[in-house]
């Protein structure tokens, strides 16, 4: 990592200071493998290496920008070269500018798993072969198990600029995910478990065939319900999949283009007090954890909303002039291919008291959501219409009852958030930038026969 670091402050020394130009050199190493097998045999394997370095280039309100997939300073020169030369092509944005120090101090997380480099490509393949036969064992009904997989990642990163930035992180991530499918007459229904961890030695395989096999043949026999209003219990990946859209909405690049429902409404209260949600990537548990956003800046706890009430958005550098304020610290990035744009790493609500079981109970008569499907074309970020398909299971007496498919659930995110009525204690950070709990809102409308 430091000769990451070194690499990306050589380049960024070669700014035109004198002229007003400023440069920022993204440097990145990563390594990744994904294994598949099927049917007790790998079915894909593959290993890659991946290093490159991303230059932006400002100057005169003008932004340029070039990659390069080699970490060494002939090949650094000749993006810089190449982001300067495209500066002419750029469009005049009297808001494009680089980031600049703002105190805030990086928090020292341990998010580095050294081990797994030393990690055999044989136990690897062995975690998804148990995985697939834990589930086929798991259950009679059992027919299929579609794909068992195995996925890490171990990525090392540096950013420094003319402007006075100079970080670099690393961290590992791995992943178990498994598909069944169960089977009851001519009745077949999927499940899919998971498990996450920095290392493979972090990886459950107990729970993760466990909770395919659980939601696999949860689902036998289910049938279409009847129409009607009620509480709908949300499954703590589907809220995971809520979370995500509602920390898009809170981009403030998306709220400048006037593509959020909640833009000028800063101050005012969108839930019940008990709601607080809140961006943390200083929070190691978070997949999404990192000391350092994708322009260098420390990332911080940034609290979206705060007992209900809206308190802010999220910014990178340029939205942040744009709204005419600071840089939260949440720019974000796919690789040194491209340049930073605003998002969320680690979104999560304020847990509550009661488990899954508990708010089932409370809440008597509903609808527990096991999966959502069409949430990209079936929400509106700017009017906040939301209407996905879904299946679950019928809640009857304070527990679960039959399963039902084939159907809708419908509201909007502005009611849905004034809705809330319980939030639960099981937090689960899942693959992706959101963690997961349980979460009941009622006036939910269902659609079915």
């Amino acid at each position: 990592m430091p000769e990451l670091l070194e690499l990306a402050e050589a380049v960024a020394a070669r700014a035109d200071v004198a002229s007003g130009e400023e440069v920022e050199a993204y440097v990145a190493h990563g390594r990744d493998t994904s294994i598949r097998v099927y049917d007790g045999e790998i079915e894909q394997l593959s290993s890659a290496e991946s290093a490159g370095v991303g230059v932006r280039v400002v100057r005169e309100g003008r932004q340029g920008f070039a990659w390069v997939g080699a970490l060494d300073e002939t090949a650094a020169e000749e993006a810089l070269t190449e982001a300067r030369d495209n500066v002419a092509y750029a469009s005049a944005d009297e808001h494009a500018g680089l980031a600049r120090p703002d105190g805030v101090a990086p928090v020292t997380l341990e998010l580095w798993r050294g081990e797994q480099a030393e990690y055999p490509t044989q136990a690897k393949v062995d975690l998804a072969l148990e995985v697939e036969r834990m589930v086929r064992a798991g259950d009679p009904r059992i027919r299929q198990v579609v794909s068992s997989d195995y996925s890490d990642a171990m990525t090392e990163w540096g950013v420094a600029t003319s402007t006075g930035i100079s970080s670099a992180a690393r961290r590992t991530i791995c992943h178990l995910f498994v598909n069944a499918i169960a089977g009851e007459g001519d009745d077949t229904q999927t499940g899919f478990g998971y498990s996450v961890g920095r290392a493979a030695g972090d990886l459950d395989v107990v729970a993760c065939s466990a909770d395919a096999v659980e939601r696999a043949t949860r689902m036998l026999g289910a049938k279409k319900p009847r129409s009607s209003r009620l509480t709908a219990v949300l499954d703590r990946r589907v809220t995971a999949t809520l979370l995500g859209i509602l920390a898009r909405t809170l981009s403030g690049e998306e709220v400048s283009k006037g593509r959020s429902l909640f833009a000028d409404r800063v101050g005012e209260e969108l839930g019940p007090g008990t709601l607080t949600l809140v961006d943390d990537p200083t929070d190691p548990a978070a997949l999404g954890a990192a000391p350092m956003d994708a322009e260098g800046l420390a990332t911080r706890r940034n609290e979206l909303i705060q007992g209900g009430k809206l308190m802010g958005y999220l910014y990178d550098t340029h939205a942040a002039r744009v709204a005419g304020t600071v840089s939260t610290g949440s720019a974000v990035r796919g690789g040194y291919r491209t340049t930073p744009g605003v998002g969320a790493r680690a979104v999560s609500l304020l847990p509550g008291e009661l488990s899954q079981e508990e708010i089932i109970s409370a809440v008597g008569t509903g609808l527990f959501v096991q999966s959502v499907s069409g949430v990209h074309s079936g929400v509106n970020a700017v009017s906040g219409d939301f209407s996905v398909g879904a299946q679950g299971v019928m809640i009857r007496d304070g527990a679960l009852a039959e399963p039902v498919r084939e159907m809708t659930i419908a509201s909007s995110i502005q009611r849905m958030l004034q809705h809330v009525s319980f939030i639960g204690s099981d937090l689960e950070w899942l693959p992706g930038s959101a963690a997961g709990l349980t979460l009941a809102i009622d006036d939910m409308s269902l659609g079915g026969e």
